[in-house]
């Protein structure tokens, strides 16, 4: 099954990837019900989560229902524990709208909700995250989770993230991060998918984030909290949620 996984992954565009699961989904949640793993997006538990990983798979991280990953399961109890945005009215921008989220936050009755992206087709505006046609200090919220690691002017994109959120708003913006590393990686150089998989771990990624991240985003003008949020949740849940233990939610304020 990894073997497959990571070929779909891997010769499949995104775009089609994300119609394709639509169909696919309640198949699998109905083949992989169970009760060792939760996923507390939708409360639906399963004997095993799939595998998921662009060059080395992770085991028992990809939700059956939701199709979420750790990060997404990890945003949606920081959210849901920690902040108002389920019941206080919001004007909400969301890049790369992930479709674990997409629909719950369109129903959303406090939500004025704009997702955006350039490919992705349920963006419902197709834009560029180094020009964004929004006006300043437009959004409360904005939501732009593993994003970043793709983009080549990195620093752009942040200026414009920095530009459009309203004062006082919040953003949140999670990437893939080496925590081991101090200072992040990137080389233009190495345009080989195959060598950008096994140097960035991805593909269509251009650099390895380290922990000088948050530092980047405090030079832009954000007030950075780093919160690591699976020290709050019992060790159990953390398991049966099928978290990463000790990622990092940058929670960024302007």
């Amino acid at each position: 099954m990894k073997k497959l996984f990571k070929l779909i992954l891997n010769t499949i565009p995104r775009p089609i990837l994300i119609r394709l699961s639509i169909v696919v989904r309640p198949i699998l949640a109905f083949l992989l019900k169970g009760s060792r793993f939760t996923d507390p997006i939708d409360g639906k538990s399963f004997r095993m989560f799939l595998p998921y990983g662009y060059g080395t798979q992770r085991n028992n991280v990809l939700s059956p229902s939701t199709l979420s990953l750790e990060r997404h399961r990890l945003l949606w109890l920081y959210l849901q524990n920690e902040t108002d945005f389920f019941t206080a009215p919001k004007k909400v921008l969301h890049f790369a709208p992930e479709q674990e989220f997409y629909k719950r936050f369109k129903k959303q009755s406090n939500l004025d909700y704009t997702t955006t992206d350039l490919f992705s087709p349920l963006a419902d505006v197709k834009a560029d995250i180094c020009n964004l046609p929004f006006e300043d200090n437009s959004y409360d919220i904005i939501l732009c989770n593993h994003v970043l690691e793709h983009i080549p002017d990195d620093t752009k994109a942040m200026q414009e993230l920095y530009r459009v959120l309203k004062p006082g708003g919040m953003g949140i913006f999670q990437i893939p991060q080496d925590l081991s590393r101090e200072v992040t990686f990137s080389d233009d150089s190495i345009t080989d998918e195959k060598e950008r998989a096994k140097i960035f771990g991805q593909y269509d990624h251009v650099r390895v984030y380290g922990r000088d991240y948050f530092d980047k985003l405090r030079s832009i003008g954000f007030k950075v909290n780093e919160v690591d949020y699976t020290k709050t949740i019992a060790p159990e849940l953390v398991e049966k949620y099928c978290l990463a233990k000790g990622e990092i939610i940058p929670v960024c304020y302007k």
